[in-house]
């Protein structure tokens, strides 16, 4: 009884508040067929942009699921944010107001999107909820715990406020909020300048606890480049310390005095 009221619930919660997926895609293979039969359990609408996947399979998959999904394809490879990117613009054509985004590698639990469905009811307005996962997680790798506190502490210094996981990709977006926002970066640091950008024009941010899988790492797939997406990540940092200053600070506080 509990599953068939949940499962009206969800249905409801995403049409009310119009709600579509957003999975970018690179070289996931087979992993994101399994993402995307999981995701269609769902009555929701799944935006899939192929991120120039060149492995001669991923693509193929992806148009195997014919009108089940709404497929953008591009031949070069950019990065994820600009996936998210052409994700956001084509949600928004669409009219729909928020964007539930997932990594196609499996990582994410479907079953974590009635979570999510909970959160936007009980927040009634335009917030941005991050998945949040849980760091004790055996398989996780500890150069992801790194970066994942690393990224807090720096978010932290430049907003003030304090996340757990800053870096997860496992979000729902208000859209509309992002329909005003130029973004510049195109790879991983995208997620961060979105979060950063979003606090600082007093968007209310919510973390929702979700479960993670993280398989062995002989069958870990990953296109982090550590070297170069760390030093981008790194320069995007220091432009926000910078901006925090001169802009972030003084706009959170007139956010402040204006919502008194």
């Amino acid at each position: 009884m509990n599953d068939i009221a949940d499962s009206h619930f969800v249905e409801q919660t995403i049409a009310q508040y119009q709600i579509c997926a957003i999975v970018p895609v690179y070289n996931a293979g087979i992993l994101v067929k399994n993402v995307l039969n999981d995701l269609l359990q769902y009555p929701i609408d799944i935006i899939v942009v192929n991120d120039g996947s060149n492995d001669g399979l991923t693509l193929p998959i992806l148009q195997s699921f014919g009108e089940k999904i709404i497929l953008c394809s591009y031949n070069k490879n950019i990065g994820k944010g600009h996936a998210l990117k052409v994700g956001f613009k084509e949600a928004l054509q669409r009219h729909y107001h928020y964007a539930l985004t997932m990594d196609a590698d499996g990582q994410h639990r479907v079953e974590d999107v009635e979570k999510f469905m909970h959160e936007v009811v009980l927040h009634q307005k335009d917030a941005l909820l991050l998945g949040s996962r849980s760091f004790d997680n055996e398989n996780m790798p500890s150069s992801n715990r790194f970066a994942n506190n690393f990224s807090n502490f720096w978010y932290m210094v430049q907003t003030g406020k304090k996340l757990s996981d800053t870096q997860t990709g496992f979000r729902l977006y208000p859209l509309q909020a992002l329909s005003k926002m130029t973004i510049f970066t195109s790879r991983y640091e995208t997620e961060l300048e979105i979060l950063v950008r979003l606090t600082w024009r007093g968007i209310d941010i919510a973390e929702v606890p979700v479960e993670v899988y993280y398989p062995p790492k002989e069958e870990r797939v990953s296109y982090f480049r550590p070297q170069k997406d760390f030093m981008r990540i790194s320069i995007l940092n220091t432009c926000f310390c910078i901006l925090s200053i001169v802009y972030g600070y003084p706009r959170m506080l007139v956010n402040r005095i204006l919502k008194k």
